[in-house]
Order: C-alpha cells, then sequence, then structure tokens
C-alpha cells in the first residue's frame, strides 16, 4: 500500500497539511502566462474602510505564509527553504524556495517563478542546489549552480520525482518515482464503433486493495522505483525493479556504492500495511541485500559518516493500534542491531548524524511541543531545541522539520501560538529567527492569546494538557462562550501552535480549547494505548473533565458550550453528543460513524480492522457496533452540522451521509456540508474553502445560542 506504510499508524490524522506539503497541492497547476509571478495576497487590493480590520478574517488567509524544509547548507552558511504563500488569484498555496545569508539575514529568490518549487537539497560541497519544481508543466528534477545563479532542468519525467539524494561525490543524484504500469483488464466493449460515434468511457477494472487513497484518488497501476541521474543532465538509470514499492528516503555509502532504502518486498505487501526492511542497493550491479528481518516496519536509513553504521526507524509490530517509533543502529552488513531509544518514551521522527558520527539528531514531540534531542550511540539524550512547528495552517498540530550543517548548526521551523512557523537556526543552545513572513499581518491584527491548562481526569485522574485561545482583548474574569476543538489522528497532538481556525473562531467571541486526551501522541506509549480497541472510550471523560476546568477558571460560560472537531476529532464530536447534551451545538468534520462501513470503504483496509479494532467486521460485529458513534445516534438532541471534503477516501463520504441522515430521520437539526473537490487530507487546503468552513460552523453555532427543544409533535 504505496504511501499507506506510515510508521505513526496514525491513519485518520492529516497526511497532507498544506503547511509541510512538499509536493503540489491539488489544485491545478495555472500556465505559466496565468500564474503571477508573485503571489497575490488578499490585502494587495486595498480597501475603502475607514480604518485598518483589526480582527482576524478569512479574507486574512490570503495574506498568510508558512516556511517548510529548511535545509542549511554544509558549511552552515545558508540556508534553503520552502516558502508557501496563499494566492488570491488561483485560491491555492503557492510554493516556492528561497534562499537565506545566516550572517546577514538577507534572503533572495531561488525558484518558483514559473511554477511550484520544493524538496531543495545541497550537493555535497554546497556548490549546486538540486530541487523539484513544476516550471514548464509536471514536477521534474532541477539544479542551481549557486555561483553563476544557473539553473537547469535535468530530467523529462512521466511522474514526479520524490526522495532527492545526492551522492557523495556530487556526480549523482538519486530519486524516486512511480513507475506506470498497465491496468487489470476483463473483457472488451464490441469492436464495431462507428465513426463519429460517443460511446461511454471504458469499465475500471480494480485489483489493488486499497484501489483509492486519500489526496491522490484513484491510484495509477506502477510501483515506486528508485533512479540514478548524472548531476550535469543525461539519461536516468532506474535501479530497483519487481512489483513492489521501493521508497525514500534514501541515504548513500560515502563510497557512493550502495544505497540504502527501506521497503516491503514480501509477496503479501498489500495484506500488511506497517511491514518494511532496510535493503542495501548495489549501484553498479543492482544487487539488493536485506539487512533486517524482524516483523515490524524499518525504515529512513542513514549511513553513517564513516559508512561503518546505518540508522534506521522502526519498531516492533505488535498489532497495536500505537507504538513509539525507535532508534536503531547497525553495523553496515546488517549485524550488531541497538535500539537506542529504548528506555526513552518518546517517537523519534527525522534523524541525521552529526559530523563526528558518535550521535544522531532525532526530532520528536513531548506534550504537544515539537523539539530535536541528539542521541549518542550509548544511548544517552539531550535536548538540543525546541520550539519548532510547521504542522499546518488551520489547527495548532505539533510539526516542523529540521537540517545540520557539519558544524552542528540546526536550521529549523518554528513560531509561536499567534506566529506561523518561520525559519530559524541553532548554534552554541541558542536560536535566532531568520523571517519574518506575516509582518504586515502582525502589526494590524489582533490575535487571541493562548494559555495553557491542565485537568485530572474524572475516569482515572489522569493528567490531561489543553491550550485555550482566548477572544482578541479578553478582559480577565469575564464568562465567553467555549469552542470545544478535537483534535484527529486520534494519534496526534495539539500545542501551542498557530491555528487559524483557533483565531477565527476567537475573533468571534469564543475561548476555542485544543485538549489532548488519552491516545494522543507525545505523552508516552501507554498514555496513546489507553486507547487501544477501545476507541472512542474514556477519552470521553478526559474532555468533559478539561472542559469543566476552563468554567472553573471563570473563563467558559456553562451555558455556552459547543463542540467541533475533524477526522478523529469528528469521531468523538459525534461519540460527545451521544453520550450528554450539555452543548448547545456540534459540528462534526469528517468523521468515523460506522467502523464497519469504515473498515471496507475507506483508504486502509488492511489496517483499521486487524489494528484498531482487533479483528474483521465479520469476527466481532459487537465490538464494531459498540464503538460506533452510529450506536448513539438514538440519544443525539444536540444541532449538528456535518462537514466532509466530496473526495475524502480516509473517512469516505458515505461515512458523513450516513450520520446526516440519520439524524435527519431522527428529526435532531442538521445540515450536511460538503467541500467541493477536497480530501481529507487537503479540506483546508484551499485558503476560501478553509475560510467558508470556519464562517460555516461560526454561522451553526450562532443559529443554536440558546439551544434547541424537540418539539413534541416530532417526539420519537
Amino acid at each position: 500500500m504505496r504511501k499507506l506504510a506510515v510508521l505513526s499508524a496514525s491513519l485518520l490524522m492529516l497526511q497532507a497539511q498544506a503547511g509541510l506539503a512538499q509536493e503540489p497541492q491539488e489544485a491545478p497547476e495555472p500556465s505559466a502566462e496565468q500564474r503571477p509571478e508573485a503571489a497575490m495576497s488578499g490585502s494587495a487590493a486595498g480597501a475603502d474602510r475607514s480604518g485598518p480590520e483589526r480582527r482576524f478574517t478569512g479574507a486574512d488567509l490570503f495574506d498568510l505564509a508558512i516556511a517548510a524544509d529548511p535545509q542549511i547548507s554544509p558549511d552552515g552558511r545558508y540556508i534553503a527553504y520552502v516558502r508557501r504563500s496563499n494566492d488570491i488569484m488561483s485560491d491555492r498555496a503557492v510554493s516556492t524556495i528561497w534562499l537565506i545569508d545566516t550572517r546577514t539575514g538577507e534572503e533572495v529568490p531561488v525558484a518558483g517563478r514559473g511554477g511550484d518549487a520544493f524538496a531543495p537539497r545541497w550537493s555535497p560541497d554546497g556548490d549546486r542546489l538540486a530541487y523539484a519544481s513544476t516550471e514548464g508543466g509536471s514536477p521534474q528534477l532541477w539544479v542551481r549552480w549557486m555561483e553563476g545563479g544557473e539553473a537547469v532542468r535535468l530530467t523529462g519525467l512521466p511522474t514526479s520525482p520524490s526522495n532527492i539524494t545526492w551522492s557523495p561525490d556530487g556526480r549523482s543524484i538519486a530519486y524516486t518515482m512511480l513507475v506506470k504500469q498497465d491496468g487489470p483488464k476483463l473483457g472488451a466493449a464490441p469492436t464495431d464503433k462507428p465513426e463519429g460515434a460517443e460511446w461511454a468511457e471504458p469499465l475500471e477494472v480494480h485489483d489493488l486493495l486499497t484501489y483509492r487513497a486519500d489526496g491522490q484518488g484513484y491510484i495509477e497501476p506502477g510501483f515506486e522505483k528508485v533512479f540514478v541521474v548524472p548531476a550535469t543532465g543525461g539519461a536516468p538509470r532506474q535501479l530497483t525493479f519487481g512489483r513492489y514499492h521501493d521508497g525514500g528516503p534514501l541515504s548513500w555509502s560515502p563510497d557512493g556504492g550502495t544505497l540504502y532504502f527501506g521497503a516491503n518486498r514480501n509477496a503479501d505487501w498489500q495484506t500488511d500495511p506497517l511491514e518494511g526492511e532496510i535493503y542495501a542497493l548495489d549501484v553498479a550491479t543492482g544487487g539488493l541485500t536485506r539487512l533486517t528481518d524482524r516483523d515490524g516496519p524499518d525504515g529512513s536509513p542513514l549511513s553513517s559518516p564513516d559508512g561503518k553504521l546505518i540508522a534506521y526507524l522502526g519498531f516492533d509490530d505488535a498489532l497495536r493500534a500505537y507504538e513509539n517509533t525507535n532508534l536503531y543502529v547497525m553495523n553496515r552488513d546488517g549485524s550488531g542491531r541497538r535500539n537506542l531509544t529504548a528506555d526513552w518514551d518518546f517517537s523519534a521522527a527525522s534523524i541525521a548524524w552529526d559530523a563526528d558520527g558518535r550521535g544522531i539528531y532525532v526530532q520528536y514531540d513531548e506534550r504537544g511541543e515539537t523539539k530535536v534531542a541528539r542521541v549518542g550511540l550509548d544511548g544517552s539524550v539531550k535536548e538540543v531545541i525546541g520550539g519548532l512547528s510547521g504542522g499546518g495552517f488551520d489547527r495548532p498540530y505539533t510539526g516542523g522539520s529540521f537540517s545540520v550543517a557539519a558544524d552542528d548548526s540546526i536550521a529549523f521551523t518554528g513560531g509561536t501560538p499567534t506566529r506561523p512557523a518561520e525559519v530559524q537556526i541553532a548554534r552554541g543552545g541558542k536560536a535566532r529567527m531568520l523571517t519574518d513572513l506575516n509582518r504586515s499581518l502582525r502589526e494590524v491584527k489582533a490575535l487571541g492569546e493562548v494559555r495553557k491548562i491542565t485537568a485530572a481526569s474524572s475516569h482515572d485522574g489522569l493528567e490531561i494538557d489543553g491550550w485555550l485561545t482566548l477572544p482578541p482583548g479578553y478582559v480577565e474574569g469575564q464568562r465567553v462562550p467555549l469552542i470545544l476543538e478535537i483534535h484527529g489522528g486520534p494519534f496526534s497532538a495539539y500545542g501551542p501552535h498557530f491555528s487559524t481556525d483557533n483565531q477565527l473562531y476567537a475573533a468571534a467571541g469564543y475561548a476555542v480549547l485544543s485538549a489532548n486526551p488519552r491516545g494522543s501522541t507525545s505523552y508516552g506509549e501507554a498514555f496513546a494505548n489507553q486507547i487501544d480497541k477501545a476507541y472512542p472510550g474514556n477519552d470521553y471523560f478526559d474532555l468533559m473533565s478539561i472542559v469543566d476546568r476552563a468554567i472553573a477558571l471563570g473563563i467558559a460560560d456553562p451555558d455556552a458550550l459547543f463542540v467541533t472537531g475533524g477526522s478523529g476529532g469528528g469521531v468523538l464530536t459525534s461519540w460527545i453528543v451521544g453520550k450528554t447534551r450539555r452543548f448547545k451545538a456540534a459540528a462534526t468534520q469528517k468523521p468515523v460513524i460506522n467502523w464497519t462501513t469504515q473498515a471496507l470503504t475507506a483508504d486502509g483496509p488492511a489496517f483499521f480492522g486487524r489494528y484498531w479494532l482487533g479483528a474483521q467486521p465479520w469476527e466481532d460485529h459487537e465490538t464494531y457496533w459498540r464503538l460506533s458513534p452510529l450506536s448513539l445516534v438514538g440519544n443525539v438532541e444536540t444541532p449538528t452540522l456535518v462537514v466532509v471534503g466530496s473526495e475524502d477516501y480516509r473517512t469516505p463520504v458515505s461515512e458523513s451521509e450516513q450520520y446526516y441522515t440519520a439524524l435527519r430521520l431522527r428529526g435532531v437539526p442538521t445540515a450536511l456540508v460538503k467541500v467541493p473537490g477536497a480530501s481529507h487530507g487537503g479540506i483546508a487546503a484551499r485558503p476560501s474553502q478553509s475560510a467558508a468552513k470556519a464562517s460555516a460552523i461560526l454561522a451553526w453555532f450562532a443559529r443554536y445560542r440558546e439551544g434547541w427543544e424537540r418539539p413534541a409533535t416530532t417526539a420519537d
């Protein structure tokens, strides 16, 4: 299942968040003639008001920009990064690459005038920058010579290159790419089609277990393979073959003779979604050697500077809903495997060797905040930097990215609760912000303050974190209406990060509570697995307890409570209104309503039943029904809006439609809002739709601000 065998095992999570995406979004690419030289902001045309609008509004989404994928040059002098700016003319995020001088702070554009540009990667000596760009049409591999500023397109590929990786001598670039194949065929239409006749499209035939994927649509037949191309141009050479997906990231051995990658090359790759092993590929001969052999997802191999060790990420597959991803090292032949983080109760993400080869930098989340630590080969762990962010625009997810120079300088993306991610650099333990992408917005807009609160769960006393976004100008002691906004995943986390949804709600006078109930990541493996085979469940009590805490603090009005959430948060929203009537109104976004239909129609059919429910629907239908919010719909008396993207394949549209229909049949106030063309992960990718969705939710809450009582004539 290409793209789905993720180590985090969190299939309800937004996996293509606008702030982090490094490949073009689903919106059609404008031609060079149509495309502006720079993204046009919402304020570019001006306004005829008597003064500036101090509130944060939906129109302000077009003025936002965010930094992603910062790549520091080997000598630490420059940082190339992706700037994603919302363009009002195309209603989409435009990706460009910019270069920062870390000494002076001077910024210059590098790529993106004629098409999206993304995935910048430095050559080993820092004299060239490889990247992908859609300039001229489809995504291709480009190289820019930094001294002269000339950029050359290296490839003419049929599909987008990914996992761009320079060889140690700078003479070659490896990448992965989908190699298309003919799809399955069964029979044929008649052959005697009259000239000029207009017949229907031919039949579609699918034979993959996962035949469609969120954000991708119906999967094009083919397999991802490893290629190499000369860095000065020439014909690419395919290095791997076979009916398996060979994915990235890729890593070269220091001598340039071997490429390491992770893949599931077993015959049952479709039905074993988390399996993966590390392979060593002989670049000259194409010979493959498998270096790992355990039951679990081993991936992200990275050769040490001297080539003697390989670091990688993975875990033992225990068929649980969540596992911490551990950091391992092994000898280059696969022997001597060691878990460096066995006693560290956090999940390792991106990794980078330090220059001396005695430690590995690793990204991780702790209590809703993203950090980087250095893990020594002896297993010692030392936090290096904190404050990373970049999980997207609409909601305050953890996230961000980093890279390391030869002198151990670290470039990373980080912001604040009222500031989207910027490029920062850390040297000697001190961080410095290098960009100010939203200065004009920050100078005008009054944004809501964000405060952390905690509560003991009424279920068992478990400590639950949450962040309150207050209305701008909030007066201490004033009670205001509260929106409980629940994160997706459910194996993910909120934190003190910028969120357009929360700021839009706050500007409308609401306090917004973003909480991390049990099941959230960044609190250890045991905390996350509190919901293993029991979701939704006791996380309900966690959420009610932290709402009670917001009331006890004198901030939330107990008579003006509202609830919303997307994906996993949609699951819990639908569960909550089936359990209590304390909320005046609700908006469930892209929820799972019926686990049986979810397990058999979503884009992770090999995953949901086996890992989250512990059985297939026909094996344990009672558990499937007991954990389905649809089982509680007979209790619902809360006006509930249902929101979903029209091309959602993660929690398919039919889930939302079932719930809407059930509420209508029961006479509960409801409406179905579909976001045209939007996938699960891309429901907020288009600025106009993101603003409209938030506006629709606010309008629904305003409609039922005083609540609703069922007329006696419509009682069941």
